[in-house]
């Protein structure tokens, strides 16, 4: 082999100059986009974070060229007959080029905005092709990108459809503060001030060999490496500092293996959950503070706030690690473990994280922590989990049910108060001060006329699926709400009782308009297999009838056969009283009665009470 061909080089890029005239591809065994909510969730953070430290409202855009740069990390690369191959660094990759899709478009229309499209993509001859050449993904990035939406076909991969799911989450991730005059200037900061380090080599041995020996080396020093050297470092030599550091490894290993940057997300949760006091102000202006710092850069935090956290000794560097980090490892890995759907419990009283992670409340995980105290036995961490997993399913439920956000932008600074005011509580006070956080909340009550549409058709697909598993279990069956979001191979969809067919309806609705309205209300809709609707969905509602009585216990409700033959059903609407009935036909004012049982069986699903119970029961 030349030495040509045993060139490494390494350089310190921008993003535009990574991105712009450059066709990446992907190896077919490394092209799974696996990112989850909570690491979109924790990049976006970092860059708007970073941005708003260094932003002030009455600069020039020019002086975007002196702000400092901002290094996010190194991407190794295979060039191969003339085409770069990704090695490693796809992940940040992949997202960094759906945060730049989603910022296309939110500038459309805007006389400032910053031409980003060529970091995308480009066009030749006529034919659009991606920077980030994959084919499969290229219907679901067209889409995004000329409708800012896709949704996944049925045998779409799992690639993909996270995807998707990824960008859908961004309107929520990006701070409203900058969506007006700020957007040109952070989109220069992005394109232009963020650097990735590029390390190019010339084989694929030498790819390898460069990520292995950065990886099971040490030599990629993270911001958890540089983390671990501070407080080794001021340790006692000898045994105490070969303990701490094998506990390290064995901590943060286990944690790293399950996904990607799960080490370093385990340690800004564990920080903000103990430690945070203050987060930046909802204003123009105003500075990061200690919560939004652990976010970006808790390794540099630390260092300066060891008085804070109580580091004053050799001996306190030494339990910060042998027992703090080891406790909390460890109960954010089982909080990993139960919002899987790999290990979902339906009768453990950790299943409301799983609840909530369906929803795609990232934020949970600290609010969990945040009351955990190292010396707290099994039963009290799994009751405070509990009592934390309730509280957040009840505030989540509620704000969908009144049609108010839930994501990451619009929640962080509320939730932030309330991990900051549940600190290290036991459960009673716990449970007591969450029961009182809802007096000022909205309610179910607060509504009659829940709409579904395409922006809270998801949620209300976990809605749906709470609802239908509860009636199927205080009814005397089991559980089926894995089954119902997809964990059994069974394709579930939100769909219509009635068919889209207004002309059916004239009697009753004048103008298509408001039958189509009413037929989105929540009280008019089932959570059903697919090929259910593939089969009967333009059906009269007569002529799905029969059919309805095979699915599950809330559509069957609707067919009179289901009052008859089911005696645990029977017995569970006695005992309840809830206003089940069969309907031998579904006009109007079947819509309404059954959105109001919807709505019954929801204010006993997310009781505030329970609560109080949790925090009392033996």
């Amino acid at each position: 082999m030349s030495d040509v061909n045993r060139t490494i080089d390494g350089t310190a890029k921008t993003i535009g100059e990574v991105l712009a005239n450059q066709k990446y591809a992907i190896d077919y065994y490394q092209r799974e986009f696996r990112w989850e909510a909570k690491q979109l969730a924790e990049l976006v953070t970092d860059l708007t974070t970073k941005f708003l430290e260094i932003y002030e409202t009455d600069h020039d855009r020019k002086e975007v060229g002196r702000y400092p740069g901002y290094f996010l990390g190194s991407i190794i690369v295979s060039r191969k007959d003339g085409q770069p191959f990704i090695v490693d660094g796809q992940q940040r990759l992949t997202s960094l080029v759906l945060l730049l899709t989603y910022l296309h478009r939110l500038q459309s229309g805007r006389l400032d905005a910053v031409p980003v499209e060529q970091l995308i993509c480009s066009v030749k001859f006529g034919e659009k092709s991606f920077n980030l050449d994959v084919p499969e993904r290229n219907d679901c990035m067209n889409a995004l990108l000329e409708h800012g939406r896709y949704m996944p076909l049925e045998g779409s991969s799992e690639s993909v459809r996270i995807l998707a799911a990824r960008y859908d989450e961004l309107e929520g991730l990006f701070p409203g503060d900058l969506k007006d005059e700020a957007l040109p200037f952070f989109v220069d900061w992005l394109v232009d001030r963020v650097q990735l380090v590029q390390i190019t080599a010339y084989t694929d041995d030498d790819a390898y060999a460069i990520f292995e020996t950065m990886n099971d080396r040490g030599l990629k020093l993270t911001p958890a490496d540089m983390l671990k050297g501070y407080l080794l470092a001021n340790m006692d030599e000898g045994e105490p500092r070969i303990q701490a550091n094998e506990l390290w490894r064995k901590r943060l290993r286990a944690l790293a293996d399950r996904t990607d940057d799960a080490a370093a997300d385990f340690l800004k949760t564990w920080l903000r959950s103990q430690y945070s006091t203050k987060i930046r102000e909802r204003k123009k202006g105003a500075r990061p503070e200690n919560w939004d710092r652990i976010g970006t850069e808790f390794h540099r935090w630390l260092r300066g706030a060891h008085e804070h956290v109580g580091l004053r000794t050799r001996g306190d560097y030494h339990r910060f690690v042998v027992k703090d980090l080891d406790f909390y490892s460890r109960q954010y890995e089982r909080i990993l473990n139960a919002a899987s759907g790999d290990q979902f419990d339906p009768t453990s009283p950790l299943r409301f994280i799983r609840y909530n992670a369906d929803l795609g409340f990232t934020l949970q995980d600290q609010l969990l922590l945040a009351p955990l105290r190292v010396e707290d036995d099994e039963a009290t961490v799994d009751r405070k989990l509990e009592i934390v997993g309730r509280f957040v399913g009840i505030l989540l439920a509620r704000r969908i049910w009144n049609s108010r956000s839930t994501v990451y932008s619009t929640m962080q600074y509320a939730m932030f108060n309330v991990m900051r005011d549940i600190r290290g509580l036991d459960p009673k006070p716990l449970a007591e001060a969450l029961h009182d956080y809802f007096k000022d909340q909205d309610s179910f009550d607060s509504t009659n006329d829940l709409l579904v549409h395409q922006q809270n058709r998801k949620a209300l697909h976990r809605i749906l699926a709470r609802i239908t598993d509860y009636v199927t279990v205080e009814s005397g069956g089991a559980s089926n709400y894995a089954e119902l979001v997809g964990d059994e191979g069974v394709h579930y969809e939100v769909e219509h009782i009635w068919a889209n067919r207004p002309e059916r309806h004239t009697g009753e609705f004048r103008h298509a308009a408001d039958f189509a309205r009413h037929r989105n209300r929540i009280g008019d809709f089932l959570l059903l297999p697919k090929k259910f609707n593939a089969s009967f969905g333009d059906d009269t509602y007569e002529e799905k009838l029969p059919h309805y009585y095979g699915q599950n216990l809330l559509a069957a409700s609707l067919n009179s056969l289901s009052y008859e033959k089911n005696p645990g059903f029977v017995s569970f609407i006695k005992n309840s009283n809830l206003p089940f009935r069969a309907h031998a036909s579904f006009k109007a004012t079947d819509v309404v009665k059954r959105g109001a049982l919807y709505r019954e069986i929801a204010k006993r699903i997310w009781n505030p009470d329970d609560l109080l119970s949790a925090a009392s029961a033996p």
